[in-house]
């Protein structure tokens, strides 16, 4: 097998994934990394071959842009709090808390390469977080804090990493440099961010075609990476950035096949691209294996050490960022979006997965240093990290839905379905307010007026049927049924007009262009 057949394979892997998770109620990308170990210890599969360079901005760009589209900018401010004390206090007292113990544990470790370990196991996945916690039915404001930690963990944690790296391979290191650095990354990245998040919304306008539109989407995190890196700023924080301007400021209410299709495409970009992803994970054990070559002993009592700080140190800082944000939370007229008792601080607590940042950086670990020697205690690093991305998303993420499961953490249903109600009804008085609008400047027949009324009642109705009031909902229900059965039947006769079409492709002399436009068409009439 080679490198191409192995990335289709992992292609397959990152689809079959998700129906057999399901199934068995597993997270797909935990299953993509047991995939991907499998792999690893198969004879004929192949080393992965990839440069670590490339693993960052080809795999984090689209994961991070799929991300956001999920999200909003005021649900991030709305969560400004717990996100900042999640990922970056958090991140900063991690880093510093492992490269302690693996400066203590490891013989002649440099505590700069120490603090390279600590910065790259930091960080929570933004991904598998998301990925994991999501189908898992836990409250929003968990999965939103989730969300926020992982996508923004990543800027602090790579910044910290990069300036442990200088100062390793160059032997000298400065705090105000470095605090420096750290400011001076995150204005280039916002600026990058902005900037090209705004062009790509005006380019949108440009464009204007669906298929064009969704092809910028996917051009313009990568882009935003790539530029952000090479003016020396983050490149996590410039695709950020990018992405909640343009979900902020890109949605066109009436541009519905470009919404509909945006949907469908991106799915299946997150879907493909967090299956390799992890797959990937998984297939690193060949280097694990190679490593603690008759070493196994000591190498696994050291990564069982950092382990360790990683899921000690996240409990013992949610306790009191919960107890502490909370109080901040007491003085404000809003509900904010925090944990509200201790079941959701555990839950949180083992939802902390390493994945593809923590891999990506341990193999872009410098083979060198400026002196032209080995880079010091490289190869034990890798294995360290290795085994706290494997302890903690394997394990944790094995055993997450048996502990939400066990201590009962569920979304509030009721809450979001009177959420929904009143949506539904907003919906449903601003298509009555418009059609009162119409009718100050068209005059209407009363049969026409009153459909149109049936019509914006039904709107709030099929959001949520609880809009409607029980002596009227019998009423109501008849005429949506008779509405059900008119439509099977219109389905039926637009299905019979499609295969009939379809028949006509394979006819001498068709013109397949011409059919596939009439089809479209047929196709656009179904989803009305």
């Amino acid at each position: 097998m080679d490198q191409l057949a192995l990335l289709f394979v992992l292609l397959l892997g990152a689809l079959v994934s998700v129906p057999v998770g399901d199934r068995f109620g597993l997270p797909a990308p935990v299953l993509m990394t047991l995939f991907g170990i499998v792999l690893a210890v198969v004879d004929f599969v192949p080393d992965v071959k990839i440069p670590p360079e490339l693993i960052l901005p080809g795999l984090l760009p689209p994961l991070l842009y799929a991300a956001v589209r999920r999200t909003s900018w005021r649900q991030f401010a709305a969560n400004v709090r717990p996100i900042f004390l999640l990922a970056v206090a958090l991140v900063f007292v991690t880093t510093l808390c492992v490269a302690v113990v693996a400066n203590a544990v490891v013989p002649g470790l440099p505590i700069a390469a120490a603090i390279a370990l600590g910065a790259l196991v930091a960080p929570p996945d933004p991904v598998a977080a998301t990925a994991v916690a999501g189908q898992l039915g836990l409250p929003r404001r968990l999965v939103s804090i989730l969300e926020g930690e992982g996508l923004f963990n990543d800027v602090t944690a790579i910044v910290l990493y990069h300036v442990a790296i200088a100062a390793v391979v160059s032997g000298t290191f400065s705090p105000w440099r470095a605090g420096l650095d750290f400011l001076l990354s995150a204005v280039v990245a916002v600026v990058v961010g902005l900037v090209l998040g705004w062009g790509a919304n005006r380019l949108m306008d440009v464009l204007g075609d669906a298929t064009l539109q969704i092809g910028l989407t996917l051009i313009v995190p990568y882009a935003s990476y790539v530029i952000a890196e090479e003016l020396h700023g983050s490149g996590v924080l410039a695709v950020l950035t990018t992405a909640l301007f343009i979900a902020e400021y890109a949605t066109d209410a009436d541009d519905v096949m470009t919404r509909l299709a945006g949907y469908t495409f991106w799915d299946i970009v997150d879907t493909l691209v967090t299956g390799v992803a992890f797959g990937l994970i998984g297939l690193e054990l060949h280097n694990a294996i190679r490593t603690a070559s008759g070493r196994w002993g000591e190498l696994l009592g050291w990564a069982a050490a950092v382990v360790g700080v990683v899921v000690v140190v996240r409990l013992v800082w949610l306790l009191p960022a919960t107890w502490l944000t909370k109080r901040l939370h007491a003085r404000r007229d809003y509900d904010e979006e925090i944990p509200t008792s201790w079941r959701e601080t555990i839950v949180m607590w083992w939802s902390g997965m390493r994945g593809v940042a923590s891999v990506a950086l341990a193999l872009a670990i410098p083979l060198r240093t400026d002196d032209g020697s080995a880079f010091p205690d490289r190869d034990e690093i890798v294995f360290i990290a290795f085994g706290v991305i494997m302890a903690t998303l394997v394990l944790q993420g094995l055993t997450l839905p048996w502990l939400v499961k066990r201590l009962g953490v569920r979304a509030d249903t009721d809450r979001e379905k009177e959420i929904e109600k009143e949506l539904a009804v907003r919906a449903a008085k601003a298509a009555r307010r418009r059609l009162k609008e119409i009718e100050q400047v068209e005059e209407l027949p009363e049969d026409v007026t009153e459909q149109m009324l049936r019509r914006a009642f039904e709107i709030g109705f099929r959001i949520s049927p609880d809009v409607v009031e029980d002596e009227r909902r019998e009423g109501h229900d008849k005429r949506v049924r008779r509405l059900k059965r008119l439509r099977r039947i219109q389905q039926e006769m637009l299905s019979a007009a499609r295969h009939e079409v379809l028949a006509a492709r394979s006819e001498p002399g068709a013109d397949p262009e011409i059919v596939d436009r009439v089809l479209r068409h047929l196709d656009v009439r179904s989803l009305r």
